[in-house]
């Protein structure tokens, strides 16, 4: 090639690069492609982003009024809290059994959500007659890890009835709770605590009576039933309770918050004996102290 020629070539192929090297760099409009229409463009608009906010915002609103409703419970409990009390060793720490006769009920369902926002577990004793109308609050129970107990089909006095008819009062009942629930009561508590051999003999399995009486059968006062329940616990009390009163469950959350401040775990009445209650656990005055359902 001629070598006048050479530097012109040379000079063209040199322009050529600045040009496209100065079009980068001033953001000339390159060629662009066209989105696909099974691949759009992903959209600018900001309302997808807004939205979760505004869901989380109506959360926290319903949370705030659910405390204030509860007067003052903790909206929240750790995750694990149940679990920790189901695992504790209730002769090293503080333990209290709350337990709960006569029901389900109408006010169950609240009363699972005050043990809820604890981590507690209780013990129902329940009636079998109110399992068949209730049978979804029973399942619901026995899912939370509370322990369920049989309290006859119909809130008899055992001690005056043949062995055939104990047998039925309690076998009916089984069947209602394994019905709605898939568990078998371990525990009998007889009504009004009344017992002997017969009761004995026909249960088979642990009698669990208690150790502190609210007597919120008898007195429907919410405020007396948390002070009385605050001032007699001791650490392996057994609690008695009703489900079936409102002033009952209304009473819980005091409970709770008052006990909870003392150290006490809240566990069923099998865990407060390492899982191995005795055939007989407490043995409650000779007078009857708790009452029917009503």
């Amino acid at each position: 090639m001629n070598s006048a020629v050479r530097p012109r070539l040379y000079g063209i192929g040199m322009a050529a690069t600045m040009l496209a090297v100065t079009a980068a760099l001033t953001g000339a409009t390159p060629a662009r492609s066209t989105p696909s229409p099974t691949h759009p463009a992903p959209s600018a608009s900001p309302e997808p982003d807004r939205r979760p906010d505004r869901d989380d915002r109506d959360k926290n609103r319903d949370r705030d009024r659910d405390g204030r409703h509860d007067q003052g419970e903790p909206s929240s409990k750790p995750a694990d809290a149940a679990e920790q009390a189901g695992k504790a060793d209730c002769r090293r720490v503080k333990c209290v059994a709350l337990t709960f006769d006569d029901g389900p009920g109408p006010y169950t369902k609240t009363l699972l959500r005050h043990l809820a926002k604890y981590g507690a577990r209780a013990t129902f004793f329940v009636v079998g007659q109110n399992v068949g109308a209730y049978p979804d609050v029973v399942r619901r129970t026995a899912e939370a890890g509370h322990e369920i107990g049989n309290h006859t089909w119909s809130h008899p006095d055992l001690t005056k009835l043949s062995r055939a008819a104990i047998k039925s009062q309690l076998t009916r009942t089984d069947e209602a709770v394994e019905s709605a629930a898939g568990v078998t009561p371990g525990l009998v508590r007889p009504p009004y605590g009344a017992l002997d051999r017969d009761v004995r003999r026909q249960s088979h399995r642990p009698l669990v009576l208690w150790s502190v009486d609210t007597l919120d059968w008898r007195h429907r006062d919410s405020a007396r039933v948390a002070r009385v329940s605050l001032k007699r616990v001791r650490p392996g009390s057994v609690v008695l309770f009703h489900d079936i009163h409102p002033t009952t469950v209304k009473a819980l959350p005091r409970v709770l918050k008052g006990l909870s401040a003392r150290g006490y775990r809240f566990v069923t009445v099998s865990e407060l004996f390492g899982g191995r209650p005795p055939e007989l656990v407490y043995n409650a005055p000779a007078r009857r102290l708790s009452g029917g359902p009503k």
